[in-house]
């Protein structure tokens, strides 16, 4: 199988083989070794990765970041430990050659991955890994890959989303970036720019240069765009921004808009809530076209609408029943029926890209919750809260969730923002680290 792939600001080309080598006798088969996350705790799997191996200096710098990374990766998930390389008898391993499953067993790894980071006569850094299960001693999967040097986090990524979906049976997320609001200044002449990173919090860039004020920006599911709202001298305009070229192209001014555009699910449309006449609605654009159409009618407040991962249906908030809940039609505004019904008020609601839940912000009581329920409303969890949480957006895998947080400074002057993951257990949160305060993430699909 060959992959190519041209990232822009981290171009390169990567090839992708499997390894179904017989290696000392032993073929290749399924195993028992797997965890399931559909479980409300899971106790993390113990998991040795010692660094790739390599034969000069410089792939062996290479091999130690590419283990680290492939560490970092899946103990973040919280669905993996990774073992302290300081028990490890057996430090490291060559492909040709079986492991010693009885020095794995003994400090109680249950999977084992040995790699290996080569230079090949072209220049490029060929990295190969197996995954071993180290009770069955059997081999559960084998990759290889050719890339540019510089492309090596990447390709640690998707060594990460293989190991992953091995074990789990879940496609992995490694492989993917957020675009965020990253803040700066004072609270009255705030700086709002849009920047990007890898999920793990690395290849940081800036996309804007703060001169205008930018809000929620969205991803496309189908390509590396991403929409977004700018203000352009007090105008509200919407922007499509494609990440490989850098290519940054008007939507359109939209005057009274209140919530940013989502994509369709095709692609091909945008749909978004404004506000004419002090009635806010929501309406879909086609992108070719540029032809806008309205969806409700209503004289309530209808906004945050989000397309179901089919496109059949959209799921927005609206205060029409009274109270601000959600509410789901179809696409073309048909068959509305409300399916919040818990205590407290709902907003910003956006559908899994599995199509089995709907993640949304809940405040009640003066806190605010990240929560999740079905799309017929019934199974509510409330995943976290604080002080404000918010604008809730999901892993390609519908498995686990990234919000900002807003607490309070320690000096009582202001607030701080950080943005925050957490899987649907609600056990894993942890911080995504960025230079800056940061609010308002959204998660990119997996990188073509």
């Amino acid at each position: 199988m060959t992959v190519e792939t041209r990232t822009g600001w981290r171009a390169g080309v990567l090839f992708v083989f499997v390894l179904w080598a017989v290696v000392g006798g032993t073929t290749p088969a399924h195993s028992e070794l797997n965890i399931d996350i559909t479980r409300g705790s899971v106790e993390p799997l113990p998991i040795a990765i010692p660094q790739f191996v390599g034969t000069t200096p410089e792939e062996t710098r290479f091999g130690r970041d590419i283990a680290s990374v492939v560490a970092s990766d899946l103990e973040r998930s919280g669905l993996f430990r990774p073992v302290d390389p300081r028990s490890f008898i057996e430090a490291s391993g060559q492909l040709d050659a079986l492991p010693r499953f009885a020095d794995w067993r003994v400090i109680n790894a249950q999977a084992l991955v040995q790699g290996r980071a080569v230079f090949v006569p072209d220049g490029r850094l060929r990295v190969e890994f197996r995954l071993w299960d180290v009770f069955a001693e059997q081999q559960m999967v084998g990759l290889a890959y050719n890339t540019v040097p510089s492309n090596w986090r990447r390709v640690s990524h998707i060594i990460s989303d293989a190991i992953y979906k091995r074990i789990t049976g879940e496609e992995g997320y490694f492989d993917t970036r957020i675009v965020y609001i990253s803040e700066s200044g004072p609270a009255n002449r705030r700086i709002k720019r849009l920047a990007i990173m890898d999920q793990d919090g690395e290849n940081h860039h800036f996309l804007t240069d703060g001169s205008h004020l930018v809000l929620t920006p969205r991803f496309s599911p189908t390509l590396q765009e991403i929409t977004y709202l700018s203000y352009f001298r007090n105008t509200p305009r919407v922007y499509i921004f494609n990440i490989d070229t850098g290519r940054q192209e008007i939507l359109g001014d939209f005057p009274g808009m209140t919530f940013a555009p989502r994509f369709s699910p095709d692609g091909k449309r945008v749909i978004m809530s404004m506000a004419k006449e002090g009635n806010s609605e929501i309406y879909t654009m086609d992108l070719s076209t540029r032809v806008v159409k309205q969806l409700t009618f209503h004289s309530a407040i209808d906004t945050s609408p989000s397309y179901s991962p089919d496109g059949s249906e959209v799921v927005f908030n609206s205060d029409r029943g009274g109270t601000q809940q959600l509410y789901v039609m179809d696409s073309v505004g048909r068959n509305v029926r409300r399916i919040s019904f818990g205590q407290g008020r709902y907003a910003t609601p956006v559908w899994s890209p599995r199509g089995d839940l709907i993640a949304f912000t809940k405040i009640q009581g003066g806190r605010f919750f990240i929560g999740v329920m079905r799309p017929d409303g019934t199974g509510e969890r409330l995943l976290t809260e604080a002080f404000l949480v918010e604008a809730p957006t999901w892993a390609p895998n519908g498995r686990v969730l990234a919000f900002y947080r807003e607490t309070p400074t320690s000096d009582g002057q202001g607030t701080r923002s950080r943005i925050y993951s957490v899987d649907l257990t609600g056990y894993n949160e942890r911080e995504l680290v960025t230079p800056l305060d940061a609010s308002d993430p959204a998660w990119s699909p997996l990188i073509p």
